[in-house]
């Protein structure tokens, strides 16, 4: 693989690289400001949505991340020599990513309009809403780096260990809300998103990050077995599950470690306390990046 230096300017790439950047940036300026159903500086200078200068903000992340991942995964002279299929795997993974927040928003938070709240300038709408985003990015490049799809034999693969890891996310974010409800005397999580309580919407992404970055540890540490489906399939659940228990049992230690009397569901569900979300935020990344590190093949 080749890289950009001083020595070896590869005006190319540059170019391309600017150029698919530039086009996605205008297609997602103009999906924003169709969902605001008004321009977008209007909405963020005018109005000062701080939720939706969030929201974008991280939609930009995402794409220019997706772009710089693919270029350095592909190289220098691979992508002079197959733009087409370049882009076409740019643009596949954008579709999954999009595909994860739209089944986010409509299955496993449907009781939850985060569009709408995000309009009304709610904080934690825009939180829980980029976390999801930006998991789901992981989770999208990490299936991509195990399988590295070759054909349509290899993009079934993709789709269903998609679908698998979408699954595992469902279920932790439907235990958190049993978690919740029951701590709570039965409240739900997704009415409390609307009350705008901005530290369940940090520990909430925090955990969302946290187990996407855990999941792609699991894929870095399971062998792919070809076109197999099965094979694939169970390999994935007993990677990505022993993640997911390793990362909620290494967090927990170390936040009772690090607040060993602080009662940190009363602090962040009742009294709003940002800053123990954040440090719940912290631990949840960090433990999934150390899982990264610790197990990728």
């Amino acid at each position: 693989m080749s890289y950009l230096s001083l020595a070896n300017i590869n005006f190319f790439a540059i170019l391309v690289s600017f150029v698919v950047i530039c086009v996605f940036t205008i297609a997602l300026r103009l999906y924003v400001q169709f969902s605001a159903r008004q321009m977008l500086q209007d909405e963020l200078a005018k109005r000062d949505n701080f939720a939706l200068g969030i929201s974008y903000a991280t939609h930009l992340a995402v794409v220019v991340i997706c772009c710089a991942y693919v270029l350095n995964d592909t190289g220098m002279m691979v992508l002079q020599a197959e733009s087409l299929r370049s882009g076409i795997i740019l643009l596949l993974i954008l579709v999954y990513i999009y595909f994860g927040q739209h089944i986010h928003r409509k299955w496993i938070l449907s009781q939850f309009n985060e569009e709408q709240a995000i309009l009304k300038q709610n904080v934690c709408a825009a939180v829980v809403d980029s976390g999801m985003l930006i998991g789901n990015t992981i989770l999208v490049l990490g299936l991509y780096h195990w399988i590295h799809p070759q054909g349509f034999g290899n993009l079934l693969v993709v789709t269903l260990s998609f679908l698998v890891v979408q699954l595992m996310c469902a279920l932790d974010s439907k235990i958190r809300e049993w978690r919740f409800a029951r701590y709570n005397q039965g409240a739900s999580l997704q009415q409390n998103f609307n009350l705008a309580n901005t530290s369940i919407g940090i520990r909430y992404a925090g955990k969302s990050i946290g187990l996407a970055l855990a999941i792609y540890a699991g894929l870095h540490s399971a062998p792919y077995h070809g076109a197999k489906v099965v094979e694939n399939l169970f390999v994935i659940v007993m990677h990505c599950g022993v993640m997911w228990l390793l990362l909620y049992g290494i967090s927990h230690l170390l936040l009772q470690l690090a607040l060993p009397r602080v009662d940190i569901g009363l602090e962040v569900d009742h009294q709003d306390n940002i800053g123990i979300a954040c440090l719940e935020f912290a631990v949840f990344c960090a433990i999934g990046y150390l899982l990264i590190n610790m197990f990728s093949m």
